[in-house]
């Protein structure tokens, strides 16, 4: 389908909305953005029932298509989680503003003063799948770092984001913040997406947020700067040394407490000596909570019920209540395992160990790693950040959780007084 010509002007008057609108935004108090992000969370939190109505439609058309459990989960909203959603704003408001923050400062011998800082990035382009959250989650980051942002969210959860940044809109009316630095593309459209790819002249980041076809068509495709976000193939290696209590129970907790999301455990890296000793009780494990295993010869033969892993188990990400096993005779067959398959996101040792535990957090390349803890704490709120745009697998600009910080560039402010080269 292409977009006609009402559509494609439409699109572009968005973004051209949008970067004036960055221009007003990126002079606002500190107290002005705050104010609007407060406002903007009492909205939310009282109109949940309009939200929860149109996401109702969404939902209907999701069971209609036979959308898969995990993308259902993600694109389910409640009264509680439209509140949680409220609450990352009121933590966002909380959080000290990084936009003018002097970074270095130094003065020449000729008299020149020269100030590093924190400036907006101007206008961001999100483009994201299933999760209405994202919607409220970006637009606040979005604004308290200075940004315009330009949503274009996924065609399943169309009716819940309108509805959401109908009630944001109606809400920035009172405040400092022009309305027009929250667009929302509201079209099922993927021309539109399209477009939003090329847009240099208006848009000066995009970040893409979802499953890894998402990800890489906007990767290979745009020609505008990606801040490129990842797919979680998550690893948790039990070495030899791991207490049993300790190890078990992180890994339930990292596979079991939300499956459907980026930094739930997707493999289980196991020492085939603490396997040996342990096996009944993550056997038992296993089966009260539901997981279906699918491991290699030597899990096979230490665990019941085991599906044989392909090729496909150590690559892919499960988002649901599975989990490949990975049986190894020492660390560095681990890290090996973990470099060939990982997908730079989050990666767990549970060891007493601790020159293993070193070993493993120096050489195990990956945003976020971990020593006797869960994968589940990459995520911004739980870090502390109130909220996150998403979680950077790359390395340049921001990596991990990207809270307000990875949504300024740097500026060079420079006084003389009459000075010449």
């Amino acid at each position: 389908m292409t977009l006609t010509m009402t559509q494609t002007t439409t699109v572009e008057e968005q973004a051209i909305a949008a970067k004036k609108a960055a221009k007003k935004l990126s002079i606002l108090s500190t107290e002005e953005k705050n104010e609007a992000l407060l406002i903007l969370a009492d909205a939310l939190d009282n109109n949940y029932e309009a939200i929860l109505a149109e996401n109702e439609k969404d939902l209907m058309n999701g069971r209609e298509k036979g959308f898969e459990d995990a993308f259902m989960d993600r694109l389910a909203l409640s009264r509680e989680r439209i509140a949680d959603f409220a609450q990352g704003l009121r933590q966002v408001a909380e959080h000290a503003d990084p936009v003018g923050d002097v970074l270095s400062d130094w003065t020449l011998e000729n008299g020149l003063n020269v100030k590093e800082i924190r400036v907006p990035l101007g206008v961001i382009g999100m483009i994201y799948e299933a999760r209405p959250n994202v919607t409220v989650d970006a637009a606040g980051l979005a604004l308290k770092s200075g940004n315009a942002i330009i949503l274009k969210g996924g065609s399943s959860a169309l009716s819940s984001n309108k509805a959401i940044v109908d009630i944001m809109h109606q809400a920035l009316e009172n405040t400092k913040v022009p309305k027009e630095a929250i667009q929302f593309i509201a079209t099922a459209d993927r021309e539109a997406t399209q477009q939003l790819f090329t847009m240099k002249e208006h848009i000066d980041v995009l970040i893409p947020r979802g499953g890894g076809a998402l990800i890489k068509a906007v990767v290979e495709n745009a020609t505008v700067p990606v801040l490129e976000t990842g797919v979680g193939n998550c690893h948790l290696y039990v070495d030899e040394e791991a207490d049993t209590e300790k190890a078990v129970n992180i890994m339930i907790n990292a596979k079991t407490d939300r499956p459907a999301v980026c930094n739930a455990a997707e493999t289980l890296v196991v020492h085939q000596a603490w396997l040996e000793k342990n096996k009944e009780q993550l056997a038992v494990a296993f089966q009260e909570s539901g997981i279906t295993v699918h491991g290699d010869e030597l899990a096979a033969a230490s665990l019941p019920n085991v599906v044989p892993a392909t090729e496909p188990d150590w690559a892919d990400e499960y988002l649901s209540l599975d989990i490949a096993v990975k049986v190894v005779s020492d660390i560095d067959e681990a890290i090996e395992h973990i470099d060939q398959y990982g997908t730079k996101h989050s990666e767990a040792i549970i060891t007493e160990n601790e020159n293993n535990a070193r070993k493993f957090l120096q050489l195990v390349d990956a945003a976020a790693v971990y020593h006797n803890a869960s994968t589940r704490f990459t995520d911004g709120g739980a870090l502390g950040f109130g909220a996150e745009i998403g979680i950077s697998t790359q390395k340049l600009h921001a990596r991990g959780p990207m809270g307000l910080p990875a949504l300024t560039t740097r500026k060079y402010v420079m006084v003389g007084d009459g000075l010449v080269r």
